[in-house]
């Protein structure tokens, strides 16, 4: 898949007209149909006015390739983080609630839950024993400002959760960094819970967290790896001016273009 194309299509072209005549020229072309600027991203010459100028140097960041794939693993990371954060903020709640109506639902556990045993008894499922009943049945049992404290907990946690969701999504440094400290604090607890007991969900949590945060680290040069910051900010400074300057590096396109490479829909 050719991410620059994929991306150009959802979003649209970005086009720049650099101040500087010897870059201008490279990346301008003159079609029967009018003038065309060359695509930042993709490298397509798109019919119409530029959308900004100035000089080289200061060429938008643009996305491309490499840089595009990262950016979607971010974001589905951020996706996985934000439903996790509602799904806790919603736990938070209802443990919340559930300090209010504590007899109720006490009631309801102690005297109609019994009468789904003869159709538990018939598939074969002793539902007494299962987890979900231990966990309900330590619930009820916990005194009112333990669950405070668990819904406390639960609240913070799926913040914490919304928030690195939404540096994921955006793309900011802070939310990198806010991710890899976050994820990393969450690593032991996780190895203790596989300590007790071994299960798919909790080694593909795992598995997922660890990649997760490596990944962060050394594509994104955090704490000073791979040259830290400064090489990360030099990076990203090289790809837009190299940007306009490998497109100036082509040959001079003549002022009558007689084949522009524009898009098909245009042509």
């Amino acid at each position: 898949m050719d991410w620059n194309l994929r991306t150009c299509a959802r979003h649209g072209h970005v086009t720049y007209a650099p101040t500087e005549d010897r870059f201008r020229e490279k990346l301008h072309a003159t079609t029967p149909v009018g003038s065309a600027w060359r695509c930042l991203r993709c490298g397509d010459f798109v019919i119409g006015e530029p959308h900004r100028t100035g000089p080289a140097e200061r060429a938008p960041i643009v996305l491309r390739g490499r840089a595009l794939r990262d950016a979607l693993i971010l974001r589905l990371l951020s996706a996985e983080r934000f439903i996790k954060g509602l799904l806790c903020l919603a736990a938070a709640y209802g443990v919340f609630r559930f300090r209010s109506h504590r007899d109720g639902v006490e009631r309801a556990f102690n005297e109609d839950l019994p009468l789904l045993r003869p159709f538990m008894d018939k598939i074969g499922w002793k539902f007494e024993d299962s987890a979900m009943v231990h966990t309900i049945r330590t619930v009820i049992e916990a005194e009112s400002k333990t669950l405070l404290w668990v819904a406390a907990g639960l609240a913070l946690y799926g913040t914490l959760q919304l928030v690195e969701s939404i540096g994921l999504w955006l793309l900011k440094r802070w939310g990198e960094y806010f991710a890899v400290v976050a994820t990393s604090l969450g690593l032991p607890i996780e190895i203790y819970e596989l300590t007790e007991k071994i299960t798919v969900t909790r080694v593909g949590a795992l598995v997922i967290n660890i990649a997760a945060v490596l990944y962060i680290l050394l594509s994104k040069r955090l704490f000073g790896l791979r040259g830290g910051h400064a090489a990360y900010e030099a990076e990203r400074h090289e790809t837009s001016f190299l940007e306009v300057e490998i497109a100036a590096s082509e040959p001079t396109l003549p002022s009558g273009l007689r084949n522009p490479k524009v898009p098909a829909a245009i042509r």
